[in-house]
């Protein structure tokens, strides 16, 4: 247990999903304390749990080395509920059927109960429920009966009531399960009978003296970003510290928005970091990435690059002896979609989670005061600190920064028509049943949601799809061209990503999404050889997302102003959900 926080009632189980430590979050944010915990966790070790979550994952129950879990906790008083993987773990587990089904299910479905059983009180009948599976449980186990089922998941939950054992195979921690909250509230409140104890902004005393404890006597040295999770996480060592033992320094990588740099040290400057200061490495930063297209490479050598830079840095300043460690505002999506739980499969490398970083997590030279938090956890914090609202109402923007919005190819390549659209060879990363996917887009001439998402289950070529706002040439004629990170380019991207941030600010459209990222791939016609990709998100925490549509009139604006910029060729917005799509396309 740690030591910060009170005895969990709740823990999850870990089977590899990405949404592991979501389930935590929306356990928490109902007001009870939960810790994951490793599959395998012998179920004398949660004896004194109320209650225990089986996560989902990208594995299947009947491979070998696949996850399990302790079969004891199933025959024991202790109320659990299954997830997805987790809901065919329990049945595999008890001699129920789970096998491949026909075919995939991923997002939107509706939820048909069939027994009122506790864990769906008050629960509305068809309502919308997400999916991400592959596999599926065909009959359940014995004393176990069939709850719910969609149109294509005749097993969507099984339940033992007597035995306060429960799953389902749809996803209720994920904001698109319309009433998975209740789901949740349920099963803590009146099958676990837990009590609430939990609330973030009431941590903060608690992470200050974690802080304290974790720094010893050294000091802390902190590299900030300028976003939500750095600034909290530094103010937090500043009031934990003072500024004599709290310094930062904000690298200018050459990849930040425009602007960004005055931004910040205007900002450190209110806050009255005394011992804060800008080092330009622009120069390192885009040397180090000529010529550099795949994206887990750009991802590690931003990440190595960061390390090297701090390493030069820390030795300017003298603070490699032992007085002092690193600071870092590290959260746990940061943590999760790299892998960070035991068997997640890996979907992207975040920067702050390479080999450089994790060697000084080897040697007990870093704290991170954030890991136990969500975005809007976080959010919640900052506010108990005081902190000003353009700090926390900033949107989410990569550590890597605009590199992994500025897409690579390495050679020319045309279009390839298809009966949906086109298919552009611009791959980018997705998430799909819990897996990485690295695939093209396919560009079509609507903006239709809906479709995309059809389209997407129909092409298994493909992992993304956007919709035509605009282009200064036919796009049947638009050619994926080979090109870099350059200077030229990323100019180019800040340039279009200041303009939809001033038309989104203006209308009024930016505190209706969650994230605005804006994407420049290499296609296009003559010497228009980029176009702008629009990828406005909708989201809690960054775990799964819904693609937002443009009003008419804005994405007019946003076209005709995007067009005019030299060397620019068509304008789309991505119509992705999270997943397949990941929010970033690298």
């Amino acid at each position: 247990m740690n030591d910060y926080a009170p005895e969990p009632q709740i823990i999850i189980l870990d089977t590899g999903g990405q949404y592991t430590h979501l389930i935590s979050r929306k356990v928490r944010e109902l007001g009870v304390y939960a810790e994951v915990r490793p599959s395998e966790t012998p179920a004398s070790e949660m004896a004194n749990a109320k209650g225990v979550i089986v996560s989902g994952g990208p594995s299947s129950v009947y491979e070998p080395g696949s996850p399990t879990m302790d079969p004891a906790l199933l025959r024991s008083g202790i109320a659990v509920l299954g997830i997805c993987y987790g809901q065919q773990l329990m049945a595999y587990l008890l001699d129920g059927q789970v096998r491949k089904g026909d075919k995939g299910e991923y997002g939107i479905a509706h939820l048909d109960i069939q027994v009122q059983a506790p864990i769906f009180a008050g629960v509305e009948n068809h309502r919308q429920v997400w999916m991400s599976h592959r596999d599926t449980v065909f009959a359940p186990p014995s004393g176990y009966q069939v709850l719910a089922s969609t149109s294509t998941c005749a097993v969507a939950a099984i339940g033992n009531v007597a035995a306060r054992k429960y799953a389902v195979q749809f996803h209720p921690e994920v904001v698109h399960t319309h009433e998975g909250r209740k789901v949740l509230h349920n099963f803590l409140f009146d099958i676990c009978g837990c009590s609430r104890d939990w609330e973030p902004a009431s941590r903060v005393p608690v992470v200050e003296n974690s802080i304290r404890e974790v720094a010893g006597r050294r000091n802390v040295f902190f590299f900030v970003s300028g976003g939500v999770d750095s600034t909290v996480a530094y103010t937090l060592c500043l009031k934990a510290l003072g500024d004599e033992r709290a310094h930062g320094a904000y690298v200018d990588t050459g990849l930040m928005r425009e602007g960004e740099t005055e931004f910040v040290r205007t900002i450190f400057a209110s806050l009255g970091a005394k011992n804060f200061h800008v080092v330009d490495a622009r120069a390192d930063f885009l040397g180090a990435l000529r010529d550099v297209t795949e994206p887990e490479r750009k991802r590690h050598i931003i990440g190595e690059k960061f390390v090297e830079i701090q390493q030069r840095i820390l030795e300017s300043g003298h603070y490699l002896d032992g007085d002092w460690i690193l600071g870092q505002g590290t959260i746990y999506p940061d943590t999760i979609e790299s892998g960070g739980t035991a068997k997640a499969d890996l979907i992207k490398t975040h920067h702050n989670r390479v080999a450089g970083i994790q060697k000084l997590i080897d040697e007990n030279r870093i704290v991170e005061p954030l890991t136990q938090f969500y975005k809007d956890e976080v959010r919640e914090i900052g506010r108990e600190l005081g902190l000003p609202p353009e700090f926390l109402e900033r949107h989410p923007f990569p550590g890597p920064g605009l590199a992994i919005r500025c897409l690579c190819q390495e050679a020319d390549a045309p279009l390839v028509p298809t009966s949906l659209g086109h298919i552009a060879p611009v791959h980018s990363v997705g998430v799909q049943g819990d897996s990485r996917s690295y695939r093209p887009v396919l560009i079509v001439d609507h903006l239709d949601h809906a479709k995309a998402t059809e389209a997407i289950n129909t092409d298994m070529r493909v992992n993304r799809v956007i919709g035509v706002i605009g282009s200064n040439a036919p796009v049947a004629s638009l050619t994926v061209f080979q090109s870099a990170i350059t200077e030229e380019r990323m100019d180019r991207l800040r340039r279009v990503d200041a303009i939809v941030r001033k038309l989104s600010h203006e209308s009024g459209y930016d505190r209706s999404v969650w994230q605005f990222p804006v994407v420049l791939i290499s296609l296009g016609a003559g010497a228009q050889r980029d176009s702008v990709v629009l990828r406005p998100i909708d989201s809690v925490d960054g775990m799964t997302a819904q693609s937002v549509p443009i009003p008419p009139a804005l994405h007019a604006a946003m076209a005709a102003q995007l067009l005019a910029v030299e060397g620019i060729a068509a304008v789309f917005q991505d119509l992705t959900h999270k997943p397949p799509g990941t929010i970033e396309w690298e």
